[in-house]
């Protein structure tokens, strides 16, 4: 390195800061899978009117078994209502969640898309800050203007 170059300077956050971190990505990954799932049935329903746990199944990548142990989760939760050989159906509290995650996937692939990222992605990426994002952050991606 030449001598006149100013070496990058890397620092570690205090353990207490850098644990703070991790613990909220743990949390994170703990809410990730119900909000994926809520927001997919939520827009199964809006184009196709029903939600199965079959098309879930196709649609997250996962066998069949996953999804309805998945659903028995989520029920028990209070975020969806289910009944043998019938669609499924959010509840209050999951249709609120569907769309806190819409907006929140949204407002992220269109500051992805202001700054020049390819819409498809943009929609890549949006699906996995959009679980991982400070509220702050998110506020000051929504407000942006290029």
């Amino acid at each position: 390195m030449p001598a006149n170059a100013k070496k990058s300077e890397l620092t570690l956050a205090d353990p207490e800061t850098q644990a703070s971190w991790f613990a909220r990505v743990r949390e994170a990954h703990q809410t990730e899978t119900t909000e994926d799932y809520v927001e997919l049935i939520a827009d199964l329903i809006e184009f196709q009117k029903e939600a199965r746990a079959s098309d879930l199944a196709k649609r997250l990548g996962v066998a069949h078994p996953t999804v309805t142990k998945m659903l028995s989760r989520l029920q028990d939760e209070g975020y969806i209502e289910t009944q043998p050989y019938r669609s499924i159906f959010l509840t209050s509290k999951g249709a609120a969640l569907a769309k806190k995650c819409k907006e929140r996937h949204q407002n992220i692939h269109e500051f992805l898309n202001r700054l020049g990222v390819d819409p498809g992605a943009a929609g890549f990426d949006a699906e996995g800050i959009e679980h991982h994002i400070s509220a702050q952050t998110l506020n000051i991606m929504k407000n942006y203007k290029t």
